[in-house]
Parts: C-alpha cells; structure tokens; sequence
C-alpha cells in the first residue's frame, strides 16, 4: 500500500494503517483450534435457528474461489443446508456460471438466480459512468446485498453466510468503495433515466438504505456470518481442493466471475490511479500467502483482468459506442462526498455500528470499512 491510497498512514517504523488494521482483525478473529470453535458454534447458530425450515440459511455465490469453497465446506463439512443465492446483472462470466451450476449440482443444493430488472441494472452503470466516481460497481454491489436479504426475508431465513476474508482480500479504502444506499439514489436521480422499482421485503431490487437495513437486521432479525474469518483459508490450497471436488474452472482472475470488472479495473487505473491489487495483495502478503517481493513485481504490469475484447464486449452490452463510453468517461474525476450520501450520519453512528457489527447484525467489517480504511 503506498500514498495513492487516500486516508492511509505510515507509523514512524514506516508500517501503514492497513497493516495495523489487518494485524488487528488478525488478533480478533484467530484461527486453528479458536477459529474451529468458533465456526463450530457459528455452525450451531445456524441450525438452532434454521430448524424446521428446508434451508437453514441463505449463501451468496459467484462461481469465484471464495463463494465456491465456502459452499463446499458449509455442505461438506458443517452440514448445513443452505440456499444458494446469485444475482445476475447481466455481466457475469459464463464460466463461474457452470462452476455455480456444478458445484450445486454436486453438493445437491438448489441455485436461486435473481435477475435483476437489465434496464435498471444498465441504467446504474451508465449513471456512475457519468457519475465520475471510482465505485462504478456500486448498483451490482447493493444488488447482490438486497437479493441476499430479498430471499432470506421471502424464505424465513435468519442467517446469511458470505464468503469473503480480509486475509485473501484485504479491506477496500473507502473512497475506492463506498456503499449507500442514499448515494446510489442520488447519483441515479442525477444521471439514471429509468425509474427504480420501490421496495418491498421479498423484492427489494436496488434499495438497500438504512431503513431498510433496520427492517432486515431488527424487524427480521437477519445476521450475516462472514465464515472465512475464522476459517485456515489458503488460496493455492483451495484452488486445488475445489478444482477436484467441485470440477472448479477458474474464471481467468481474481474477481472476474464478473465481467464488468475489466471496465472497472481499466477505468480505475486509467483515470483514477487506482490499483484495486494493492489492497488484495497486501492481505496476502499480510496473511504469508504471497512474499513482498512478488506482490511488487506483479503491480508493475496491467492486471490481465483488462482484457479489450472484454471491456468492448461490455460497453456494447451499455448500448454504447467506444466514442460515447470515451466522452462519458473524460469528464474529471470525482468521489462519493460530490454527491448527497449517509456518511456524515454514518459517523455520528459509529458505537451503534460497531455494536451491529460485532452481533452480525451488519456485516462483520462493516464498522472497519466505515471507520478504518481512510476517510
């Protein structure tokens, strides 16, 4: 991590806050035999809770290394009987695809797709385009958010399990990443041309504030459990273990079960003098899973992710031209405080945040992404 990240510090031994803030998490969700207690009581939670019910819980999938590995070793190993949710914004890889349809296929789990609305879905992207922020996937992030709670409310499930870890991935600098719900609003009053559906419980669609967030967490009380926190998880190791149990494909890179992520990465570097590696390889690097050294060689070139057939591919599926996509993406660069947000609320509710946090009824880095990962 280096001074292009905004909001970073360096101590006077020359360390940076994000490795303070892994080394913290580190020290707050250990492994070997606390984390397997742990999991093994998250794992009972579950099933208390789900008892009765066809699914106990409701599981987020890509077709990715992560989502693909937290469904084996939930079905395998914990014996749950998730649900396995995927929403679909129209640029998904059609090779997580078949990993998501032979991995629940295997495992015997049913797959519920949302499809989102494709006019909204393609509206949103245009409008944070135009909008000149680095968070351009900030439509299919709220979407995947709000088909997970959507089924759990519709289903009667109290607990979703998300495959993330901050060890393989690190914490996104928020100015990089901002999620809120009255910011995607704001951006698609401003540049959006197709209404938004309104809410409903079971049908949220793209509308996930904070009200909303109240009715899922306390009205339905609905926790998410990130499991690979406390889980030993290697990246080689899992690529070979999911690959033979589950006739895993790996989608070409890290994050490329979507495809719009070539938009994103080129755009990133390109306009912002983002590289979305730093903070990925830094957790890993962080975790033993990969040496400085490697980490600094692979930055010096462009991610393979930036594949120009792919982001041609993309800005055709917009409805754009290259020379329209080009004068939509030249205007000066901007970040979320350009535009009406929930930040300024957010911090005034820093303690009831932390507390949400550490029940699971946010997300577990929830309070981390808000308070730790610049300003």
């Amino acid at each position: 991590m280096d001074i292009t990240v905004p909001g970073i510090q360096f101590d006077s031994r020359g360390e940076c806050s994000f490795c303070a803030l892994h080394d913290k998490l580190d020290r707050a969700f250990p492994l070997g035999e606390a984390g397997r207690q742990k999991v093994q009581k998250l794992a009972d939670d579950i099933k208390r809770v789900g008892q009765g019910k066809k699914y106990d819980c409701v599981l987020g999938v890509s077709g990715g290394r992560d989502s693909s590995f937290t469904l084996w070793y939930c079905v395998t190993k914990l014996k749950l009987r998730p649900l396995a949710v995927h929403f679909n914004d129209g640029f998904g890889n059609p090779v997580a695809g078949e990993n998501m349809v032979k991995a629940c296929r295997k495992l015997g789990v049913e797959l519920r797709t949302i499809t989102s609305d494709w006019r909204e879905s393609k509206d949103l992207k245009i409008a944070f385009l135009k909008a000149s922020t680095p968070d351009m996937e900030e439509g299919t992030d709220l979407g995947i958010a709000t088909a997970l709670y959507g089924v759990a409310a519709k289903e009667g499930i109290q607990r979703i399990v998300i495959g993330q870890s901050f060890r393989t991935e690190g914490i996104c600098p928020l100015s990089w990443n901002y999620l809120d719900g009255r910011y995607l609003k704001a951006v698609h009053k401003r540049f959006g041309t197709v209404p938004l559906r309104p809410w409903s419980p079971n049908d949220p669609g793209f509308n996930l504030d904070l009200k909303e967030m109240f009715y899922y967490a306390f009205v339905r009380r609905i926790k998410t459990v990130t499991l690979l926190y406390h889980v030993d998880y290697v990246r080689a190791d899992v690529d070979a273990l999911i690959s033979r149990e589950l006739d895993w494909v790996n989608p070409g890179a890290h994050y490329f079960d979507d495809l719009y992520q070539s938009v994103i990465y080129y755009l990133n570097r390109t306009k912002f003098n983002i590289d979305r590696r730093l903070f990925n390889y830094s957790a890993l690097v962080r975790s033993g899973q990969m040496t400085r050294e490697e980490a600094l060689k692979r930055t010096e070139s462009i991610n393979s992710i930036e594949d120009p057939r792919v982001i041609d591919l993309c800005i055709k599926r917009l409805g754009l031209t290259r020379a329209e996509f080009d004068q939509i993406v030249a205007a000066p660069p901007k970040t979320f405080r350009d535009y009406p947000n929930n930040y300024a609320l957010i911090r005034r509710l820093r303690w009831p945040i932390k507390v949400l946090s550490q029940l699971n009824l946010l997300p577990e880095s929830a309070y981390d992404k808000y308070f730790s990962c610049g300003a």
